[in-house]
């Protein structure tokens, strides 16, 4: 569809609506006035900056602002859509829909409302919980801002990272002694699923680690000094007096560390 195209059928719906219609006035796509009221539309074939500036400049001076784009193809499930939708709100402009066919419908998927920026923010509580979550659970930053289709460095993984070091410095453990050193409540869950398939079950309960963790561990050596260093400052008899493990597996050495 050209620019062109979307005219007529933004132009009907204007009128049927009561509303007196101009092309073209002073470099605003359509004008419609209805008393004292004054509405502007903005057309373009694609969602685009220059269509957002364009319609923030009209905010100046219309009462209510408008932009026209045609149906996207993917429908309103297409990738990009309720970023789009989010950022109009957001900027106060109203979009309508133009279908491309013989008889070309019009759709007015929102009209121009004050955003609520509060409600916005109350809506998304539980992102923002999730965010901050995130960042305290991370020991430092391992990742590239701006990274795409790369393994990111996450609290999960650096979760997973601690039990590994936690199993260098003791061997075999339990999920109950690797919660004692301070694992947290996901560690059951981590050795369960095993997602980055370091962990491998002995027995019953009891696990170690393999070689492909120990292979991306030397990646981060920091990572896994500080862990290290943390493993250090627990007490001796933090497993009940026991002995740790790993003395037990020089009188066993069927069980690799």
């Amino acid at each position: 569809m050209l620019e062109t195209d979307l005219y007529k059928p933004v132009y009907d719906y204007l009128v049927r609506q009561g509303y007196t219609v101009h092309s073209e006035v002073k470099n605003c796509d359509i004008t419609a006035v209805k008393g004292e009221e004054l509405v502007v539309v903005e057309l373009k074939t694609s969602f685009n900056l220059k269509l957002l500036a364009q319609g923030a400049k009209r905010q100046r001076v219309a009462d209510s602002v408008y932009v026209a784009i045609p149906s996207p193809r993917g429908g309103k499930r297409s990738a990009g859509w309720s970023d789009m939708c989010l950022l109009l709100r957001r900027l106060e402009l109203g979009l309508i829909l133009v279908a491309p066919d013989k008889n070309p419908e019009v759709e007015i998927v929102f009209h121009p409302n004050t955003f609520d920026r509060l409600r916005s923010a109350n809506s998304a509580k539980k992102q923002r919980r999730s965010i901050i979550k995130e960042v305290e659970a991370r020991y430092g930053d391992y990742n590239v801002g701006g990274s795409t289709k790369r393994k990111l460095m996450t609290a999960y993984r650096e979760n997973s990272v601690f039990i590994a070091c936690c199993f260098l410095k003791y061997g075999r453990l339990s999920p109950a002694q690797l919660k004692k050193l301070g694992t947290g409540v996901k560690t059951p869950s981590i050795l369960a699923k095993n997602f980055y398939g370091w962990f491998e079950k002995i027995s019953k309960g009891i696990y170690v680690l393999n070689t492909q963790a120990e292979e991306f561990l030397q990646g981060y050596p920091e990572l896994v000094g500080h862990y290290m260093e943390k493993l250090d400052q627990q007490p001796a008899d933090i497993f009940q007096n026991k002995k740790p493990i790993e003395h037990e597996l020089k009188k066993n050495q069927e069980i690799p560390l």
